[in-house]
Parts: C-alpha cells; sequence; structure tokens
C-alpha cells in the first residue's frame, strides 16, 4: 500500500471517528431543545420521575441530578440513586457544556473522559419546576421534577408530546422515592 492511501485511510479513520462523535451529541428528529434558556434557574436539584430503561440506571431508585456551575463555566453532574440490591447509594459525577448558545437547552454530558452524549430539554415549564430531557436519538428519555413527586395531569402532558415525537411511551419506567 503506497503512503498516500495509507495517509487517505488514517484521516477517513478520523474524519470517521469524529462525525460518530458529533452523532452522540445530536438531536432528535422533530424536538427542538428549549430556547430562552436561563441556566443559573435550572442549576439545584432534580428527582427522576420517569424514565426509559437503560442498563446505567437500572435497579435504582430515589434517584436525582444535582448541577452546579463549574469553574470552567460548564456544569457539574452529580447523579445518584439507592441501588435495591446492594443497598447502598450509588453516584456518579460528570460535567456537561452547552453544544452551542446558553439560550439554548442543548448540552452534552460526560460520565466518561472524552465521550459526551446530548442532554435535550425538549421541555420546561417557565417556573423549572419539571422537564422532559432526551438524549441523542428517541431511546432516550427522562421526565424530571424539582419535587420527588408530579401531578399525573403534568405527566400524561409530558408522555404526550414524547408520545407525538416517536418516543414509546409505553416503556416508561416510574422510579421510587421515599
Amino acid at each position: 500500500m503506497s503512503q498516500y492511501v495509507s495517509k487517505v485511510l488514517v484521516i477517513v479513520c478520523i474524519v470517521g471517528a469524529l462525525l460518530s462523535l458529533s452523532a452522540c451529541t445530536s438531536i432528535p428528529q422533530g424536538i427542538t431543545p428549549v430556547s430562552d434558556f436561563d441556566k443559573s434557574r435550572y442549576l439545584g436539584t432534580w428527582y427522576e420521575i420517569a424514565r426509559l430503561d437503560h442498563p446505567f440506571e437500572r435497579g435504582l431508585e430515589q434517584i436525582s441530578a444535582t448541577y452546579s456551575v463549574r469553574d470552567d463555566g460548564g456544569i457539574d453532574v452529580l447523579n445518584q440513586g439507592y441501588e435495591i440490591v446492594a443497598g447502598e447509594w450509588t453516584q456518579a459525577n460528570g460535567k456537561a457544556y452547552f453544544v452551542g448558545d446558553d439560550t439554548i437547552g442543548h448540552l452534552k454530558v460526560s460520565f466518561f473522559g472524552p465521550f459526551y452524549a446530548s442532554y435535550v430539554i425538549a421541555q420546561l415549564d417557565s417556573n423549572y419546576q419539571y422537564a422532559l430531557v432526551t438524549g441523542p436519538d428517541t431511546d432516550y428519555l427522562w421526565i424530571l421534577s424539582r419535587t420527588k413527586f408530579l401531578e399525573p395531569s403534568i405527566i400524561d402532558k409530558l408522555l404526550n408530546f414524547a408520545e407525538s415525537k416517536g418516543y414509546d411511551t409505553s416503556a416508561m419506567i416510574y422510579v421510587k422515592h421515599d
């Protein structure tokens, strides 16, 4: 193989890797991140009300996420939950940064080194009391609230919105909180 072909293959591999990483910060089709987003109002603790199933949260109850400002302007993320089988609390520390303008609810979040995934705020009430968050595609969905319980009518409204955008809301797991 010529040196030229080798260089071209390396460039193609690098571009492919970068494109696959950027896909992880994409926005699902039909979803528009909230605008007029105010980071300072979003900071603090949010309780997970419901989610689509994923291995990284399987077996957890009493899940919460706490957001605070990082020294570099990003957002520190502390996710924690009670592991039922082990009978103990577990936590994951991450960091998040805005993908573009910080007034748009589209961030990238990382819990594992340089690998980021989309954190798209698809719905947010005007008082910042509940939110519907998705990842890069319709396999990821969370309902979050400032309180451990959310009115069924609000949950229904958020689920109806998600279903209209192609999410399988029948697969939602409802998180137990004390």
